[in-house]
């Protein structure tokens, strides 16, 4: 019988469980996989795509051991539990029983022999970032990567060096968002990679975490695969196989028209005439002036 914290496991349930699909083929990869060893608690779930780790230490160093449960049911149960709320699970056989309080669950395992493990290889390129830096980097560009099943390859964030800067790009064939750094150390020889879109999302919520404890995000690149860590959470993805198309023929080499406006109201104003705009065209005119930026909408429907 192993007894748990349950805000340590709701949390680590809470980042494992978003990347393990709801219905599968493939009984055990609706799963997560749990294994007990050296005082830790490793909690592992996968797509095929992405498998996603966190570890919660304490745990009795007498206990081992693996074992699968259903991943939206125990997380189900372990999020409704009240704060502070300790639990104890007992393996056995092809059932486990999970306790805390007066509520009892018995649930169905499958062997952790059966789960599958993508995490292995080798990640020939390394570098950190602040989670701070990741997070804008791919909050600036994400907006535009495409939904487009036909053009896979612009389905995700394409990150590459350039010699002296480490760039993020995404693109849906009709806006582009561009965000690039000074290379960090690592990066020098990195090939170019596109990140697919879901893993893309799991990351920002990682970067999110490390942000607040402003803490570093550990990444680890090879030709197919991305592996991010952040303090006790980890995730590997795969990475989309395919070519991205040479951006920079479509950044103007010179813009000779700048105008700078205060953000804020400038988003404000974008907003307040968008909302007449039709869905068939959700176009908003600008007129620049001396001094002067004019928004007009004009709905034909209304």
């Amino acid at each position: 019988m192993i007894t748990l914290p349950r805000d340590a496991l709701a949390a680590a349930l809470a980042h494992v469980a978003r990347v393990v699909e709801r219905k599968n083929t493939i009984p055990v990869l609706s799963n997560v996989r749990l294994v007990f060893g050296g005082g830790a608690l490793e909690i592992s779930g996968t797509d095929l795509d992405i498998e996603a780790r966190a570890s919660i230490a304490g745990i009795d160093p007498a206990m081992s051991g693996s074992t699968t449960l259903s991943a939206s049911t125990l997380h189900d149960i372990v999020r409704k539990l009240p704060d502070g709320a300790a639990l104890t699970l007992d393996i056995g056989g092809t059932n486990a029983t999970l306790k805390s309080g007066r509520s009892r669950f018995t649930l169905t395992t499958l062997p952790a022999a059966d789960f599958p493990d993508i995490a292995a290889g080798d990640f020939p390129h390394r570098f950190s970032l602040p989670g701070a830096t990741l997070l804008t980097a791919l909050r600036a560009v994400s907006f535009a990567i495409s939904n487009e099943e036909t053009r896979y390859y612009l389905n995700g964030v394409y990150v590459h060096g350039d010699g002296k800067h480490l760039v993020f790009v995404a693109t849906d064939g009709h806006r582009l968002g561009r965000w690039h750094m000074p290379a960090p150390e690592g990066v020098a020889d990195l090939p170019g990679v596109i990140i697919p879109r879901k893993t893309v999302g799991e990351i920002m919520r990682m970067a999110e975490a490390a942000a607040k404890a402003k803490t570093d995000i550990a990444i680890a690149i090879s030709t197919t695969r991305i592996s991010v860590e952040a303090g006790e959470t980890s995730l590997v993805s795969k990475l989309i196989d395919g070519t991205f198309p040479d951006y920079g023929r479509v950044i103007p080499v010179k813009n000779d028209k700048v105008a700078r406006v205060d953000s804020a109201a400038f988003a404000g104003s974008i907003d307040r005439v968008a909302t007449i705009s039709s869905e068939r065209g959700r176009a908003v005119r600008l007129d620049f002036d001396l001094n002067t930026i004019t928004l007009s909408v004009k709905n034909p429907d209304a």
